[in-house]
């Protein structure tokens, strides 16, 4: 069996408060982004969370990267804490219209984040996975029904077909049963394996072909906290995964003190000894 391959970076990178921290202090912000992947092999686009993107911001994140660097797409709000997920057709057809096909190969996997009040609700969780789509064909007929009056022009480019990687982030400790577990498993989304702090639960899961974890720092304030020399247990989860051949992606939500990019940099020379 092939060795899964590790993909290790930060959620984010528009940070004022790492400037001299880790940009240079005479960094242009314009060039945050190609600084950070020289160093980490992927980032988690956050701003698709908050608001639709334009195939142009896209485009220019994807050019800043270099061959290989893949980019993790944060999905909107409105779908998971507006619409809580339901009758989300329409809103995931503007999403996907908006331009994500742009990075290309960088595309990376989606991510949903649920808010923490959204309890287990299988037929509402089914509904939702099931319009999820698990190739860029898929993806492109579902953008295909945007509404024009949100995504004027939608980006449907391209006609090879890749697979498309989605991975859930429930917050609330009811997704802990094989129930969940098993559902994930039937539609191949991964359950995100998360570090809080003890704020919201870690699900252990193996339910996808890739794993895919965010850890939001180790102190007792939200986002804050090095991982190094505290690698355990992630350590040997991402090493069990990476065994087992299974792609894993790990972002660091740490960013307090810009500890995310040094611990995503560390974290690839404990695992693959790159520099």
């Amino acid at each position: 069996m092939d060795r899964g391959h590790l993909w290790a970076g930060v959620c984010g990178w528009d940070y004022r408060h790492w400037r001299t921290r880790f940009y240079p202090a005479d960094l242009p912000q314009s060039r945050r982004l190609s600084y950070l992947a020289a160093r980490v092999s992927a980032v988690e686009i956050d701003t698709t969370f908050y608001s639709l993107r334009r195939p142009s911001d896209f485009e220019r994140w994807r050019d800043s990267a270099p061959p290989g660097f893949v980019f993790a797409v944060k999905g909107s709000r409105f779908i998971t804490h507006m619409k809580r997920l339901l009758r989300a057709r329409e809103a995931l057809a503007n999403f996907f219209a908006s331009g994500p096909l742009a990075l290309n190969h960088s595309l990376g996997p989606f991510l949903w984040q649920l808010p923490e009040t959204l309890r287990w609700d299988r037929p509402r969780i089914e509904e939702f996975l099931a319009l999820l789509p698990r190739d860029t064909a898929q993806l492109r007929l579902l953008a295909a029904e945007c509404n024009p009056d949100i995504v004027a022009e939608p980006f449907l480019g391209g006609t090879e077909v890749r697979p498309v990687r989605h991975a859930l982030e429930p917050r609330d400790p009811g997704f802990a049963s094989p129930e969940v577990a098993d559902v994930l498993r039937e539609h191949g989304v991964a359950l995100v394996m998360a570090d809080s702090h003890g704020r919201w639960p870690t699900f252990d899961a193996d339910t996808a072909d890739f794993r895919y974890l965010r850890l939001h720092g180790t102190g007792p304030r939200r986002y804050s906290g090095s991982y190094q020399g505290q690698w355990e247990p992630w350590r040997t989860h991402i090493e069990a995964a990476l065994s087992e051949g299974k792609d894993t992606y790990v972002f660091f939500d740490n960013d307090a003190r810009a500890q995310a990019p040094r611990d995503a940099m560390a974290l690839l020379r404990l695992i693959d000894g790159e520099d």
